[in-house]
């Protein structure tokens, strides 16, 4: 695995590390950094792709592209933190989630799955803008909405026990949010805007889900 430093600064960001890394395209499954994302993998160039993983820092960039089927230029970089082999010859690997990176290229091929030049992003830490309790009891409440409007069977008894930075991200993943909402959270710095984003997409789910059910 090639990795070269490559310093980028702006008010949010550093970006401090190119590296190469072959990549999981795959809409609607949004890895967020600080969260974990179990996988099934059976296609024969995926299972190449793991191979090469665990052959070389075990690191997988997670992505998805847009309609036109052309990759967003922001992923997460997953390190593989569980691997094991089925007796059909699949592999279940979970993934932890440790940064974002930005594409700088797409490499020449030569394997079956892709492979990209990236910065990996490293960000400020934001110390200035913490969750509140009352901003996670409206998460909560509004996200229970949610959950029995759109019918899902989630259990949300654990959820006082996750920490709200970790829950944001937890609820951005396990939802059916369209993926260019769950783009959007991705490539999002700030944590109180990440927190507004999400309890906007939430709200407007209700209320256009309360609109469809009413019509019809």
């Amino acid at each position: 695995m090639n990795i070269q430093l490559s310093i980028e600064k702006n008010s949010h960001r550093l970006c401090f590390l190119s590296m190469e890394i072959p990549i999981f395209p795959l809409n609607g499954a949004v890895l967020f950094p600080g969260t974990n994302m179990p996988l099934n993998i059976f296609e024969k160039r995926y299972l190449e792709m793991v191979d090469y993983a665990l052959a070389n820092k075990r690191y997988i960039g997670m992505i998805q592209s847009d309609s036109k089927n052309k990759l967003f230029k922001i992923g997460c970089l997953g390190k593989i933190v569980s691997f094991s082999e089925t007796n059909d010859g699949r592999y279940l690997i979970s993934l932890s989630g440790s940064s974002c990176f930005k594409i700088n290229k797409e490499l020449d091929k030569k394997h079956k799955f892709r492979m990209i030049s990236a910065n990996i992003l490293t960000y400020k830490p934001d110390i200035k803008n913490k969750l509140s309790e009352d901003m996670r009891s409206k998460l909560i409440n509004n996200y229970q909405n949610y959950i029995n409007i759109k019918n899902i069977n989630l259990d949300l008894s654990e959820i006082d026990k996750i920490d709200i930075d970790q829950l944001i991200k937890f609820i951005a993943m396990v939802s059916p949010f369209k993926d260019i909402e769950k783009q959007t959270l991705l490539e999002t710095k700030n944590i109180t805007d990440f927190y507004n984003k999400l309890l906007s997409i939430i709200e407007l789910e209700i209320y256009e889900t309360g609109e469809q059910k009413s019509i019809n």
